[in-house]
């Protein structure tokens, strides 16, 4: 008897990232608000696994990766450098490298996009059902790339999910979805999330 009130339990303890844990990541990333409050994309020398620069520090792509280490217990680090040391070949070419380098690669936008396209979480181009927990990309002014979590919350219009990332001035929870051109849109389903945690062990 005791055994059979354990199995929920024990079923819950190891399940996936479900729907509802979309909720877990938009709070990892809103609690970086206040918190990192500088923009500081400097090439800096990182523990591994589980590296990070200063909290008060960091780039769009360091609210995705807190997020997803508090919320979900995903270090995107491991994960892509173990994908991209078996599979380099397929990751952007734009840095001149020839092998990972665990210290930056996590922290490029184009890597992580390519990292969530090969855990099969990658939408449809020019879907518009964004839902909290999304991961959206962009391309800024000066063909920059640029990331961040659909938030729970809605802009004054209350037809625009805002969206948490870091675009220059620290951690922000902004109505910007629109702004720029969306180059991506991604939803961390049960089987990415299984997919990412098989790189991470």
């Amino acid at each position: 008897m005791r055994f059979l009130i354990l199995l929920p339990l024990l079923f819950l303890l190891a399940a996936p990232v479900r729907a509802q844990d979309a909720a877990a990541l938009v709070t990892a990333a809103r609690a970086q608000v206040g918190v990192t409050l500088i923009y500081d994309g400097a090439y800096v020398a990182l523990d591994y696994p589980g590296g990070d620069v200063a909290p008060e520090r960091g780039v769009c792509t360091d609210v995705l990766i807190r997020a997803f280490r508090a919320a979900w217990g995903i270090d995107l680090q491991r994960a892509i450098h173990r994908d991209m040391s078996r599979a380099f070949e397929v990751y952007p070419d734009q840095w001149g490298l020839i092998a990972p380098d665990r210290n930056i690669d996590h922290r490029r936008v184009p890597n992580l996009r390519s990292l969530f396209t090969r855990a099969g979480a990658e939408l449809e181009p020019g879907s518009t059902d964004f839902r909290p927990g999304d991961i959206v990309s962009w391309r800024l002014p000066g063909n920059l790339p640029h990331i961040g979590i659909v938030s729970d919350r809605l802009g004054d219009d209350g037809a625009r999910p805002l969206i948490l990332h870091n675009i220059g001035g620290g951690a922000q929870e902004e109505d910007m979805l629109h702004s720029f051109p969306i180059t991506g849109h991604y939803r961390i389903t049960p089987e990415a999330a299984e997919w990412l945690r098989a790189l991470d062990r």
